[in-house]
């Protein structure tokens, strides 16, 4: 089922976690903070809005690092029920598609419940204090890639870095709800 977040709550603090990634370390928001701010995004491994992204993402996520961001992903679903999305299943993921950020694993889905997380992908793009700057799509497309489409998460953390604020303008993410344990949301 497709889902949407909610815009922007600007300035929100970024909640501190400490996650194992699919590299053997340990990361917490103070390891993947960048000069000019962080970028999170909630992502899982068998999303069809998901898989339709990642080449333009790893680009996004390379071209924010260059610029001085920190860049990690999240993924937050169940794998009891979604063993697509197993930490084992995240390691291929994330090797398959050659991320060069971290891809944390959230079990507990607490990260997810305390950022708010709604679906995968969702953004969230925060400046060098760690308010919440961004929380909109990477780009128009959805399911299919569109051709030349403007890159929004990249202009809008370039916007960020140069005044310090996120667009007023965004326009949400869409992708499939984050797959929650029974009781956890």
């Amino acid at each position: 089922m497709a889902s949407t977040p909610p815009i922007c709550d600007f300035g929100w603090k970024a909640r501190d976690f400490r996650l194992p990634a699919t590299d053997g370390r340990i990361y917490g928001l103070g390891d993947l903070r960048g000069e000019k701010g962080t970028v999170l995004v909630f992502i899982c491994n068998h999303c069809p809005y998901v898989i339709a992204i990642t080449a333009r993402l790893v680009r996004d996520a390379k071209d924010l690092q260059k610029a001085g961001f920190g860049v990690a992903a999240i993924c937050s679903n169940d794998a009891a029920e979604y063993p697509e999305d197993s930490f084992a299943n995240m390691k291929l993921f994330a090797a398959k598609n050659g991320f060069p950020f971290p891809y944390l694993h959230d079990e507990s889905q607490k990260v997810a419940r305390d950022y708010g997380a709604v679906c995968t992908p969702d953004f969230f793009g925060f400046d060098g204090r760690d308010g919440l700057q961004y929380r909109g799509r990477l780009d128009e497309s959805r399911k299919e890639a569109v051709p030349g489409a403007r890159r929004d998460l990249y202009e809008a953390m370039m916007e960020v870095a140069r005044t310090g604020e996120g667009p007023r303008d965004q326009i949400s993410a869409m992708g499939c709800s984050i797959k929650w344990k029974p009781g956890n949301w």
